[in-house]
């Protein structure tokens, strides 16, 4: 098979850009380093791996990234459908075995006729074009370097934070309780209640644990979306209790009151083996999380399979160097999708590397490039990525990025009347450049 097109990484992103250009019927090579080198945060060879959380977030269609979940789904999005398929109990939440999810693309992908999966490493930009570059926040040393030079060192930043993950045989089931806040799902959390003399006593042992060293680059930027829960402690004492450990809408039916703090626990896989602690993500060293975390009540005998840890978080400052259609502007026919383009979350990035798929496949027809409209949870990402800022970073998809409504809303029903707005005008850009994609694999 003679590639049309060359994607180096093989991360949702990636995934999403080989599909979608597959679909549009180029021949694809997808270039993915692992299983012959790892990350610090990868455990498995497999494609769209998730190192983080296994949460794609909320389902519903009146959030925002439950609408651009939707708008995924309607351009033929692989990553959505293998949620589908791989979907496991998180309440409001769409949560997936991250196992099952990640086989399954990587099935999906290998089959596909028109794409070929090469394990190779890229240290430098290939000359090919076009060329997608979804390589995502843990970007290899060499290539960042490479990419820092096409696009100036000053436009690679660097954030950090995976959280800790319980095996639940070892959670004290006489202090968890099943919940979700507000009552909102059949309760698919795990809640560790916690008293204010016990938050104080975890809030004092975090304060005065070990952290890992920090490097140069890493020496003040943090990425507000996801900061280490020992950074969000030291903005106060009461930070963490109104942030990620709020017991707003939680009940201890111990007391039948509300907690002072709570710790959630959200679902791994499918059969409940394991936890993952919500809003955990943190950069203490191994020693002091099984200290710290151990502190709280219910996981006294806490055992890890995986503790929380750091990684160089990789993005552009995409404002000055990428085009509305991901290709950056002073090297034609290189795209850069995922977190690499200057996105935050899984949803997200999975996002971009549609958009870029699709612009590069029609770079080959020789066709103009295609951009969402601003109305749409896409083009709201696209606008984010492209409106010049001052100290831009990473978003997630959120309505403050959409333009406002034309009509004065009540704010319960904002959510669907955003959602209403951007079906209709996804609707229409769709048909306008033909991008409705056939039933079944695209094969």
């Amino acid at each position: 098979m003679m590639a049309e097109l060359l994607i180096i990484g093989g991360g949702l992103a990636g995934c999403e850009a080989a599909w979608a250009a597959a679909r549009a019927g180029l021949a694809v090579e997808l270039w993915e380093m692992r299983p012959a080198r790892q990350t610090p945060a990868h455990e498995t060879g497999l494609l769209a791996e998730l190192v983080c959380s296994n949460s794609l977030r909320a389902a519903k269609i009146t959030s925002a990234v439950g609408l651009l979940k939707d708008e995924m789904a309607r351009l033929g999005s692989i990553v959505i459908e293998a949620a589908r398929e791989t979907r496991v109990p998180a309440g409001g939440a769409w949560a997936v075995d991250r196992m099952e999810f990640a086989g399954l693309i990587t099935a999906w992908i290998q089959e596909h006729p028109r794409v070929e999966v090469v394990t190779r490493e890229a240290d430098r930009i290939p000359e090919a074009r076009p060329l997608i570059l979804a390589t995502g926040p843990l970007t290899s040393e060499a290539l960042a370097a490479d990419l820092a030079r096409l696009t100036g060192r000053d436009r690679l930043f660097f954030y950090d934070a995976i959280a800790p993950i319980i095996d639940a045989q070892s959670i004290d089931r006489s202090i968890a309780f099943e919940a979700s806040r507000y009552e909102d799902g059949p309760g698919d959390y795990l809640n560790l209640p916690l008293t204010e003399n016990e938050y104080n006593a975890f809030y004092d042992a975090l304060m005065a644990a070990d952290t890992v060293k920090r490097r140069d680059f890493e020496s003040t930027k943090h990425f507000e979306g996801c900061l280490p829960i020992e950074v969000m402690a030291r903005r106060g004492r009461q930070t963490l209790a109104f942030g990620p450990m709020k017991p707003v809408g939680l009940i201890d039916p111990r007391t039948n009151r509300r907690p002072f703090a709570v710790v959630q626990l959200r679902r791994e896989d499918a059969h409940g083996t394991a936890f993952n602690m919500v809003g955990f993500q943190t950069r203490l060293t191994h020693a002091a999380q099984s200290q710290v975390f151990r502190t709280i009540p219910g996981l006294a005998g806490a055992e890890f399979p995986r503790l929380g840890s750091i990684h160089r978080n990789t993005f552009l400052e995409a404002p000055a160097v990428l085009t509305p259609a991901l290709e950056l502007r002073e090297n034609p026919g290189l795209y850069v999708a995922g977190q690499l383009s200057g996105v935050e979350g899984y949803v997200e990035s999975a996002a971009m590397g549609i958009l870029a798929g699709l612009n590069a496949a029609r770079r080959v027809r020789e066709i103009p490039p295609v951009v969402p409209p601003v109305t749409t949870a896409l083009g709201a990402l696209i606008t984010h990525l492209t409106t010049p800022i001052k100290n831009f970073q990473p978003s997630n998809v959120n309505f403050g990025l959409f333009p406002p409504l034309a009509k004065k809303t009540p704010k319960k029903m904002r959510g669907q009347a955003y959602a209403d707005r951007a079906q209709k005008d996804l609707e229409a850009w769709m048909a306008e450049n033909d991008l409705h994609p056939e039933a079944g694999d695209g094969q």
